[in-house]
């Protein structure tokens, strides 16, 4: 810098020695102009002061000296930008899904009469809970105990008539061909008294499991008749439906992205609409994708013993991942590169900033998992949105730099 300094002394003075020799024959006229002036003393004294101090300012316009200046925007130059740093650690992290999804009844049934009579009682109303056997109807008998009663006898008559004949067979008094044909008789009766009991079970209905009666579709008195969509619910011979909300399901979707995370008899946590929180597992996932939003079907089950939840409520489920090794990073740190991926900056040991694309694998409030970014990297969570990669900086760490500040 000294160096400096003297060879801008020199320049000046090289140039005011110049000057100096191009004024020589002005100086003379104007000795010349004051011999014959009448300005002289003291007015022509401050007349050349005057001339002096114009000349002197002139001189810094035309040669301006400022070697501060020039220091200032040579250190300015030489100065790295300052950024801070955090060092990751790469741990083993089970990420969770968040889907929202409906609760729904394990199981729905419409409870229809297999036969045609008028319903004489009916036992049930909307809402009642029933165990599996427990009467829901009663239905006319219009004969059928008759029916009963006479396949019975039919079936005494028979088995009399084979013991007999199968005696004389033995002694010889009748063919053994007959022996087929008092058999076949024999069970063409019992035939017809199975069918007299299944008949009779028929206008007794019962309830097929432990649930709840959801809707009642008939009214005692009335006459029901067999339909062709027999057993769908929609036909004149439905009674009531039922329900089993114990297990309940909660019913999501779930993307193909995320499906291979998805582990059958994996734990989830449920929040309801109504703010309870139950806990249950993955018992069923689907092996085709709907064709309009092509997500798959995923089946969560949880107990409900006391039938508390109903059926089609709004619930938020957290499905637990797959584990996987991820850095846990500030959401501040995420960035985009010129080519729009997502990443973070990480400085290296000798300053230079690289760019590392990263992959969310879980998402929390104040900071987000991520995979890609190897362990104890040093991650620029300050000043990472005004570098470049391959940029030389000073890095320090994040507490360091938020104290200078």
């Amino acid at each position: 810098m000294h160096g400096n300094v003297q060879r801008t002394r020199k320049r000046i003075e090289h140039a005011l020695h110049g000057f100096t020799r191009r004024l020589a024959p002005w100086r003379k006229r104007a000795e010349q102009l004051y011999e014959k002036s009448p300005l002289k003393g003291g007015k022509l004294a401050a007349v050349v002061l005057a001339l002096l101090a114009v000349l002197w300012i002139g001189s810094g316009i035309i040669f301006p000296h400022h070697p501060a200046a020039e220091q200032n925007v040579a250190v300015q130059n030489n100065k790295k930008f300052r950024v801070g740093f955090l060092e990751t650690q790469l741990k083993r992290h089970q990420p969770r899904l968040a889907l929202s999804g409906r609760t729904e009844a394990d199981k729905k049934v419409a409870i229809v009469a297999r036969t045609q009579a008028i319903i004489t009682e009916l036992r049930v109303k909307r809402g009642d809970r029933v165990k599996q056997g427990d009467i829901i109807a009663v239905l006319t008998d219009d004969g059928r105990n008759a029916q009963l009663q006479q396949a019975r006898a039919l079936v005494q008559q028979r088995k009399a008539e084979y013991e007999a004949r199968m005696q004389l067979i033995e002694k010889g008094n009748l063919p053994k061909l007959d022996a087929n044909t008092i058999a076949a008789q024999l069970r063409a009766a019992e035939a017809a008294l199975a069918q007299a009991e299944a008949e009779i079970e028929r206008i007794r209905i019962t309830a097929p499991w432990d649930g709840v009666v959801d809707q009642v579709s008939a009214e005692q008195g009335q006459f029901l008749m067999l339909m062709p969509n027999m057993g769908q619910g929609a036909g004149g011979n439905e009674i009531a439906r039922m329900i089993s909300l114990d297990p309940l399901l909660i019913i999501v979707e779930v993307s193909e992205r995320k499906l291979s995370g998805v582990q059958l008899g994996e734990t989830a946590e449920i929040r309801l609409v109504s703010g309870e929180r139950v806990k249950g597992r993955v018992r069923y996932i689907a092996k085709s994708a709907s064709q309009t939003t092509r997500t798959y079907r995923v089946d969560v089950e949880i107990p409900n013993p006391d039938n508390k939840i109903p059926d089609g409520i709004t619930a938020e489920v957290l499905i637990n991942l797959a584990p996987v090794d991820a850095t846990k990073v500030p959401r501040s740190a995420l960035v985009f590169s010129t080519t729009g991926r997502l990443g973070v900056r990480v400085v290296e040991q000798d300053g230079k900033v690289v760019f590392i694309p990263v992959e969310i694998a879980d998402d929390e409030q104040q900071s987000m998992w991520v995979t890609g970014i190897p362990d104890k990297a040093r991650l620029i969570v300050q000043g990472q949105d005004f570098v470049r990669e391959d940029q030389i900086v000073e890095a320090v760490p994040a507490e360091q730099q938020s104290a200078q500040r």
